[in-house]
């Protein structure tokens, strides 16, 4: 796999679980020049990624995720991106929620694995920018 620039991005991120048939939230794409906002619906729910001050009010919310986006934008002929991500991130034992886009792939991780899931891609060759401050 070649050498991938991965930026940490700022702030946390709230990962919503809503019932199956939901709309997506009112305003929540207002927010899309904050971070990053995906709604995406299945038979079984509708899940939401977004940044944690604009999560909506939901039963199902996993707060005190960190969001790293892969630098693109990435043709759709790379192959192995997500695969070399998850798999150096489960070595260090950093679970993570991916989510891909059609420039990009983007991973969250806990805020409490951070560090580890940084070493983690560092080590692996990656270059890892994290944000000022």
């Amino acid at each position: 796999m070649k050498r991938l620039a991965v930026d940490v991005r700022p702030g946390d991120y709230s990962i919503v679980r809503l019932p199956s048939g939901s709309p997506p939230p009112s305003g929540l794409f207002a927010h899309a020049g904050s971070g990053l906002v995906s709604v995406t619906s299945t038979p079984d729910e509708v899940s939401v990624v977004c940044p944690t001050e604009h999560a909506p009010a939901a039963e199902q919310v996993e707060h005190g995720w960190r969001l790293l986006t892969v630098r693109g934008p990435l043709e759709f002929t790379l192959t192995g991106i997500m695969a070399a991500l998850a798999g150096e991130l489960a070595a260090a034992g950093v679970s993570l929620f991916a989510v891909s886009t059609f420039d990009t792939d983007h991973v969250l991780v806990k805020a409490v694995d951070l560090a580890r899931a940084v070493a983690a891609l560092t080590e692996a060759g990656h270059d890892v920018a994290q944000p000022a401050g």
